[in-house]
């Protein structure tokens, strides 16, 4: 008697093992797309970027994606060669777009030349490559997004799918909690390019993470008995296909609630380190504290709620709950008069319940929208709209913030360029005492680490501790101030002696410059806190928004019987 063979899926361990390994190429990701959004003050402070610099290189993320349908042809692409080839492919795009972006935030670019890009604007020369690395970046990440959801019910379905799949979110956000929480620091106590570092390390890890599951996949076919054909020819994408994906309705309305809900949490995300130090006066160093109780929400909750769709069903409903809690949280952080930084740690939480909800529901409910053939190329459509969403919202986002703050970001460039003057003086003098060993070149890099701690420092410690209402731009004269930052440094700087201890040297001049600045930015009510106001006003109308299509797609699901509010496990 012939032995039955019995599918690689139906082992436990098996299924679950896989789901890791594919999930850690995420993993380095999400840590990275929030890596330098963490660091907004520092890349202003310390690189000169404002909020308009800021929007421009969050939304490059999506440029090839949008522009040139990367998504839509990573769908054809992984219809076509399946999940292996595909993965990989994408994992290692992910790895050259940071190494570019890496490159262009290191490099010292000559002047301030200008590049003009069609429907973005003019940029100067760093902040296009950064954006440009991050674009290719961009196009990996949503490749592998769309890949890892295939594989995902590939290897569950009829099983535990929306666990899966929550599983997955969890560990790719685990990568999200990371970053919000520790660019800073790492940003502070090493230097701006430390975060880029680090993300290229867990990135690398990535790939040979998914090189290990097409190991177990292509086990998974042998398993099954098919020899090399991860997608048969009967099962390929047809063109064709994609007529019957745009012609359903249903199909519309979760992608419509998908960018709708996802440009109302993840742009907040590249955002919430500096409404947290700008609106609620908390420490640089612990902003990231209260924005990862965010991804840390999802990480525990996400699996947890995708677990109660898979044994009771209500998909529909859960996302009608999410959106809620979603208008509940941004209509709160929107009122001006709500300082406390209790009231945004709470809500950042709540909104971490909101974000739980939705996606637990919404990705494990497209299968049964549409068939699994063509689930390759409809993830790749609704990625791709949902990138529509993540190119214009923090565009737009930056614009408002710097158009309704015109004078935060040059006021930092004159913080910075004054301290910077004083230290390139002081330190010039004793630049062979206090970097002994070192090659000029280090020594210049060291000199210019120290410049950006003192600036940082400053600017950071008006945020915090002042209160004073700014004076306006008209009646200030900058070049006075300046003068007079520049002044007061130097003063306290010139008195602290260079001892046998050069860190110790070192760590005194910054908080002398760190002090100096502090005083006359204060008593001149030098301008360097951003309102987030109206920004906030726009998370609030995308999150109402998706209530509406909510409610749609519980509508739809009735008329269609999709099954929506029915369990995924089958019995």
């Amino acid at each position: 008697m012939n032995k039955i063979k019995q599918s690689l899926r139906e082992s436990k361990k098996a299924r679950w093992a896989a789901l890791i390994l594919a999930s850690m190429s995420i993993f380095g990701a999400y840590y990275f797309n929030y890596a330098l959004s963490s660091i907004k003050p520092q890349l202003e402070s310390i690189l000169g970027w404002n909020s308009e610099d800021f929007g421009t290189y969050t939304s490059a993320y999506a440029w090839f994606n949008v522009f040139l349908f990367m998504l839509i042809f990573s769908g054809f692409i992984l219809d076509k060669l399946g999940v292996r080839k595909t993965g990989l492919g994408a994992t290692v795009v992910m790895f050259a777009g940071t190494a570019i972006n890496y490159w262009a935030v290191t490099h010292n670019f000559t002047g301030d030349a200008v590049i003009h890009i069609p429907f973005v604007g003019d940029m100067t020369s760093q902040v296009f490559w950064s954006s440009f690395g991050f674009a290719i970046f961009g196009v990996g990440t949503e490749a592998t997004g769309i890949t890892i959801s295939k594989a995902v019910v590939r290897w569950f379905k009829g099983k535990e799918m929306a666990l899966a799949m929550g599983m997955q979110m969890s560990i790719a956000r685990l990568g999200t909690a990371l970053a919000v929480g520790i660019s800073i620091p790492l940003a502070k106590n090493f230097s701006v390019t430390a975060p880029i570092v680090f993300a290229l390390i867990v990135m690398l890890i990535g790939v040979i993470s998914f090189i290990s599951f097409a190991v177990m996949d292509i086990k998974l076919d042998k398993s099954e008995g098919v020899e090399n054909a991860e997608v048969p020819e009967e099962d390929q994408f047809k063109i064709k296909d994609i007529v019957s994906i745009i012609s359903n309705l249903g199909f519309w309305y979760i992608t419509i609630l998908c960018v709708l809900f996802y440009s109302a949490v993840f742009p907040f995300l590249f955002y919430a380190n500096d409404l947290m130090i700008n609106k609620y006066n908390v420490d640089p160093n612990l902003a990231g504290s209260i924005t990862m109780l965010l991804p840390f929400g999802t990480i525990l909750l996400t699996p947890v709620f995708g677990g109660i769709y898979d044994k009771y069903g209500k998909g529909a409903t859960i996302m009608i709950i999410g959106s809620l809690i979603l208008i509940l949280v941004h209509g709160v952080l929107a009122i001006p008069t709500i300082t406390a930084w209790w009231v945004a740690a709470l809500m950042v939480i709540i909104l971490g319940v909101g974000f739980s909800l939705v996606p637990s529901a919404m990705w494990p409910s497209v299968p049964k929208i549409i068939p699994e053939k063509q689930l390759g190329t409809a993830y790749a459509v609704i990625f791709w709209i949902q990138n529509i969403g993540l190119l214009f919202v923090p565009l737009i986002l930056g614009n408002v913030l710097n158009a309704t703050n015109p004078d935060v970001a040059p006021n930092k460039k004159v913080v910075k360029s004054a301290i910077e003057k004083v230290f390139k003086e002081t330190l010039a003098e004793n630049k062979t005492a206090v970097f002994a060993g070192l090659n000029e070149n280090k020594i210049e890099k060291e000199i210019e680490k120290t410049i950006e701690k003192a600036t940082s420092g400053a600017v950071d410690s008006i945020v915090q501790y002042s209160k004073y209402t700014p004076v306006p731009q008209s009646q200030i004269d900058v070049n006075k101030v300046k003068d007079q930052i520049y002044e007061t440094t130097l003063n306290k700087v010139s008195q602290i002696q260079l001892g046998d201890n050069a860190k110790t040297y070192l760590s005194e001049i910054e908080k002398a410059a760190q002090d100096a600045a502090y005083i006359v930015i204060s008593e001149e009510k030098l301008n360097i806190r951003y309102d987030y106001y109206y920004d906030m006003l726009i998370f609030l109308g995308l999150s109402v928004m998706s209530l509406l299509f909510a409610f749609l797609l519980k509508a739809e699901d009735k008329r269609k019987g999709y099954g929506l509010e029915l369990p995924n496990i089958e019995e």
